[in-house]
């Protein structure tokens, strides 16, 4: 299965990423209309200080945490291998927030959860790999 990984040696910390994720979850086709004067919520973020910067997002595990621990099952793993939130299904108790070893999955502003789902609901690469400079996220097989 295809995932996102990040090389941390090439990590800017410019948070590009997390504009482009914010922008293609969004549903608006102009990223200056989506994203003029609003505070973005992407399904990535940057972590890190001066030395060391990363993109920390799901990572799709094989034996998911935050499924097993999902008491309304609003996250299922997919034969895709992909971890999926269906937000209607979501009664936002956070469990899966706190399952994820990672801390991938955060509250989206609504009352319930948000994750990365590659973007698959977007038909195209991540965005985030797509937005990144320095091609330090890649979405590949390994």
């Amino acid at each position: 299965m295809k995932r996102v990984y990040v090389n941390e040696k090439w990590c800017l910390g410019c948070h590009l990423c997390e504009y482009y994720c914010a922008f293609a979850n969004s549903g608006v086709d102009d990223m200056a209309k989506a994203l003029k004067n609003v505070e973005i919520n992407p399904k990535i973020r940057v972590e890190g200080d001066n030395k060391v910067s990363f993109a920390v997002q799901c990572r799709h595990c094989d034996n998911p945490l935050c499924v097993k621990g999902c008491i309304s099952g609003a996250l299922t793993k997919g034969d895709d291998g992909i971890v999926r939130v269906n937000q209607d299904k979501c009664v936002g108790c956070f469990t899966c927030v706190l399952s994820c070893p990672y801390g991938c999955i955060t509250p989206s502003g609504t009352g319930v959860i948000q994750k990365c789902e590659l973007c698959t609901q977007n038909g195209m690469e991540p965005a985030c790999v797509q937005g990144c400079p320095n091609q330090a996220i890649v979405y590949e097989e390994r």
